[in-house]
């Protein structure tokens, strides 16, 4: 009777079940505990908590059963508006059925229909097979075979946080309750019913990207068909990759377009909404409010997984600035290779340090839900105006300083509008000097000003330095005195990622796409998403060596090591300058001067061109191995600055508790700083320039 019935639980008794929360990036029903609820459509529900984020994660895991692979499908949605349910007393009363934001219901995608009683009657198909709705696709029929494994998730209405998933039915049965598919149906045995109905993502990511860097369709299927022999032959729904599957991915990425709208914001807008699982954070050009979005695929994401934690982590902010309608700053972790992957890309119309806190809270949160242990060893900033307690509080790492970009801006105008070398170089020394001045801001204005009196008769450079550089050099003086500087090591790897995107996104070629925001995002998240994971793929798996170009791995620091040490003249005598000679014509040897500083200068051509060429990195790697080098310029300053605070120790007892407090984190900094720099990420410490404070 209907009185006798159970009733779905209320709010507040879902609200005491515990929220679950696998530590594996992938979690089926079997990782979770289950309460039963009786009442449901089949005789009795299953339900847990888990957060609502992680939905993905479980859907993913429950189409991975071993016995009865499956492709979960949402079978239907509903949504119900904030503000709906008026009375919050109400709503912990309310049954459960009625208590969301949110519902979807998945369904195994061999069911519901049941068509294997109708193909043994072709004749008759046309009876039994719909012209519209669910079976009518070509090559629908045949998955369908009655599976009743079905689940709902609910985003709770007071919890918005959290997901209730009410698991209908757990087995992949029919109505009979026999398997109807997978391993455990002898019917399915020798079919493909045995496997999952479509190929996996990680599959059609790899056949798409492929595809992108210009792989052909025949090399593809061979690789492909290799592949399966080499693992013992098809064991699942991706080994019986066929040549039509690729043809329709070809076929889609012909027929793709960046502009999904006339309107450019409207067409982010739809992007946005088709593909949420790689958007981050995103906040729309709304009044006084500025646009900002953040991509990261789930290849990214795994990067970033794999390589941040206990890595290295940069920006590379500001690409564009000058042509594309909003600059591009990049988030590049560095590989084993000693190569750059971009882990996340930021699109912001106010091109401002200080409104990084906006995107970085939800780009850290998204990581530590997959890891909530992870943590990177170091941050490099590449932008005094970044809001550095923001990036230490979130990331929490220590934070490096990144003059890559004042480097080669100085490099390619001194070449550009000053003609003669010994010029170049005492100017380029001079700079160098300024940007490390120990002394307070006074001082360094009296550098600037002595600076443009000496080299007066360089017009246009000094023009240049007034215009472009005068207006932020206490910035980036200020940040240098209170960050590491990062070695050379990391910025040959962030210069070979920048000279691609730069071939790649500012082609003349592009010019007329520059002022569209969808089309930045497209060529992101396609034709460059697929360069570095196929670079990736080469260097892991061996595949397709002689394809891939090695921009990424193949930079100045990877080039440096190849040079042998006796090709480096040095003189550690007189250390004005180092020869290397020249690895295709022996007979040409290049100059360094200033070897082992920051601030080296070469004359071959690649250098002349703003670039950090493989001459330079080697007679550094050479000076730091010998020790030979004078004290770098950063170093020095972070020497003054400890000695200056052990001199004039305080006299207030408890300003001198908080000195000594300060002082002892400071001295764990510098250890880890020692580290760093012993693995290449740091500009190396002298002898000279290690304090002891035991």
């Amino acid at each position: 009777m209907k009185g006798h019935e159970a009733k779905m639980p209320r709010m507040e008794d879902i609200l005491n079940l515990p929220v679950q929360d696998p530590s594996c990036a992938e979690f089926s029903a079997a990782h979770l505990n289950w309460v039963k609820v009786e009442g449901g459509r089949q005789g009795g529900d299953d339900i847990a908590l888990i957060p609502y984020c992680r939905v993905d994660d479980f859907v993913k895991g429950e189409s991975s059963n071993a016995e009865c692979p499956a492709s979960f499908r949402i079978e239907s949605r509903r949504k119900r508006p904030e503000g709906s349910i008026s009375k919050p007393r109400d709503i912990l009363l309310m049954d459960i059925s009625l208590q969301y934001l949110v519902m979807k219901m998945y369904w195994c995608s061999y069911g519901p229909e049941d068509y294997r009683d109708s193909e043994s009657n072709l004749s008759d198909s046309a009876n039994s097979k719909p012209s519209s709705g669910k079976g009518s696709r070509p090559g629908r029929r045949h998955m369908m075979r009655g599976c009743l494994c079905h689940f709902t998730v609910k985003r709770l209405y007071t919890r918005p946080l959290l997901a209730l998933i009410i698991y209908n039915q757990r087995n992949h049965v029919d109505k009979s309750g026999a398997p109807c598919h997978g391993t455990r149906d002898r019917d399915s045995v020798g079919t493909r019913a045995m496997y999952a109905p479509r190929i996996s993502d990680e599959l059609r990511q790899k056949i798409m990207s492929l595809l992108y860097v210009g792989i052909s369709l025949d090399d593809i299927v061979q690789h492909h068909s290799d592949v399966v022999q080499g693992n013992g032959g098809p064991h699942n729904r991706d080994h019986f990759l066929t040549r039509n599957d690729v043809r329709n991915m070809g076929r889609v990425i012909r027929n793709s377009s960046h502009e999904l709208h006339v309107d450019d914001g409207s067409s982010v807008k739809m992007w946005v909404q088709r593909h949420q699982k790689h958007v981050f954070f995103f906040q729309e050009n709304l009044g006084s409010q500025s646009f900002v979005i953040g991509l990261q695929t789930d290849w990214q994401l795994q990067q970033m997984l794999r390589y941040g934690h206990n890595g290295y982590i940069a920006t590379h902010s500001s690409f564009g600035l000058k042509k594309l309608k909003y600059p591009l700053c990049s988030l590049p972790v560095f590989g084993s290779s000693h190569n750059v992957i971009p882990v996340a890309w930021v699109i912001a119309s106010s091109y401002d340090g200080q409104n990084a806190h906006k995107w970085i809270g939800a780009l850290v949160g998204r990581i530590r839900t997959r890891d909530p242990r992870w943590r990177p060893n170091a941050f490099l900033v590449d932008d005094p105006t970044f809001d550095i307690s923001v990036i230490r509080t979130t990331f929490q790492c220590r934070i490096c300083l990144s003059l890559w970009h004042v480097r080669r801006s100085w490099i390619k105008n001194l070449y550009k509008k000053c003609c003669n070398f010994d010029v170049q170089r005492e100017m380029f020394k001079t700079l160098g000097r300024i940007l490390y001045c120990m002394r307070g801001w006074p001082c360094v204005v009296d550098e600037i000003e002595e600076f443009m009196q000496i080299f007066i008769d360089q017009s246009m450079f000094v023009d240049y330095f007034r215009t472009c550089w005068l207006p932020r050099i206490e910035l980036w003086v200020s940040a240098i005195r209170t960050l590491p500087v990062a070695s050379q090591e990391p910025y040959a790897a962030i210069e070979s990622y920048y000279l691609m995107m730069k071939a790649k996104l500012l082609k003349e070629l592009h010019s007329n796409t520059w002022s569209r925001v969808d089309w930045l995002i497209h060529t992101l998240t396609t034709e460059i998403h697929s360069l570095y994971w196929f670079e990736q793929f080469t260097l892991e798996t061996e595949y397709f060596r002689n394809t891939r170009d090695g921009s990424s791995a193949n930079n100045s620091w990877y080039r440096a090591v190849h040079i042998p040490d006796v090709d480096v003249l040095l003189d550690e005598e007189n250390l004005q300058l180092a020869k290397v000679i020249s690895q295709t014509d022996r007979t040409v040897a290049y100059t360094v001067w200033n070897p082992g500083s920051e601030f080296s200068i070469c004359d071959c051509t690649w250098f002349r061109m703003g670039n950090l060429c493989k001459h330079v990195i080697k007679v550094a790697m050479l000076c730091k191995i010998r020790q030979v080098a004078r004290p770098l310029l950063a170093t020095q300053v972070y020497r003054q600055a400890l000695v200056n605070l052990m001199q004039n120790p305080p006299d207030d007892p408890i300003v001198l508790d908080h000195a000594i407090f300060h002082l002892t984190r400071l001295q764990q900094e510098v250890k880890g700083l020692v580290d760093m720099s012993n693995s290449g990420m740091l500009l190396p410490l002298t002898q000279g320039d290690k304090l002891n404070f035991d």
